[in-house]
């Protein structure tokens, strides 16, 4: 079994526990379940921001702790002040210590999108993301089928949501499809969680070209940054780069100051 195949299961029983505890009806009559959402896709495409989505993560399986102490209300928001174009906050608690406060909280002190990363398998988990604050879900092409990806990404949007399909290889290209706002190439091997940013170089030209594109995971440096915005992405998702620091918003800062150097210069 995978590490992949792990998280499914453990979301499985999760589900069944979250069900319970908060019914259809009581998510639709949360506090954030109107409100208007913020468009991600707008946010990566406005040439006066850096397309840079700020990830808040605590732990992951590949690298385990990354960092337990950082308030979610201080980097997220430290985040948005330093000029990311939107957040991404981790839900899943069992593999990566994130929780549904965690988004709710980020919600409270952000006007940025938010995208909620989380392992969805059911459409209680769109309703769901609506509830908390979300203005964008990820679907994972490698865990759902393309009828599920249709209908949760149509579900999205009756909600004004805004749906990131992930990729992670050719064999997941089928899955796109015209329900889907933006195409996430995911660096990271998912079974192996091995990290290649080659692999976002050698998918990009198999996306078709109306679908705004970005890349995600392994993106350390200036360089790649360069490298993926000559092939064509247009955002980048980042997390460990920023959150194995000490002081994540100062290290985004550091990163965001020098990518604005490096324009100027070219």
């Amino acid at each position: 079994m995978t590490i992949l195949d792990e998280i499914v299961e453990n979301k499985k029983k999760e589900l069944e526990v979250m069900k319970s505890l908060n019914p259809l009806k009581e998510l639709i009559g949360a506090k954030h379940f109107s409100r208007d959402t913020i468009s991600l896709k707008g946010s990566l495409l406005d040439k006066n921001k850096n397309g840079i989505i700020a990830e808040f993560k605590r732990r992951s399986p590949s690298k385990g702790i990354i960092n337990e102490k950082a308030s979610v209300v201080e980097v997220t928001r430290g985040y948005s002040v330093m000029g990311a174009s939107a957040i991404s906050v981790l839900t899943d608690n069992k593999f990566f210590g994130g929780s549904s406060g965690d988004l709710l909280a980020a919600r409270e002190v952000n006007d940025l999108p938010l995208l909620r990363k989380e392992f969805i398998i059911s459409e209680y988990q769109v309703i769901e993301s609506k509830a908390l604050g979300a203005d964008a879900i990820l679907l994972i092409a490698a865990l759902l089928n393309i009828e599920a990806i249709v209908s949760m990404a149509k579900l999205a949007h009756s909600l004004q949501l805004e749906v990131l399909l992930e990729i992670h290889g050719e064999d997941e290209l089928v899955k796109i499809n015209k329900n889907i706002d933006i195409i996430g190439i995911n660096n990271r091997n998912l079974k192996t969680f091995e990290v290649d940013t080659e692999t976002s170089l050698k998918l990009i030209n198999r996306i078709p070209s109306e679908f705004l594109k970005i890349s995600e995971s392994g993106i350390s440096s200036l360089s790649v940054i360069k490298d993926l915005k000559e092939a064509g992405f247009q955002g980048f998702l980042i997390g460990e780069r920023f959150m194995s620091s000490e002081d994540p918003v100062r290290e985004f800062s550091s990163f965001v100051n020098d990518i604005s150097k490096d324009h100027v210069k070219d």
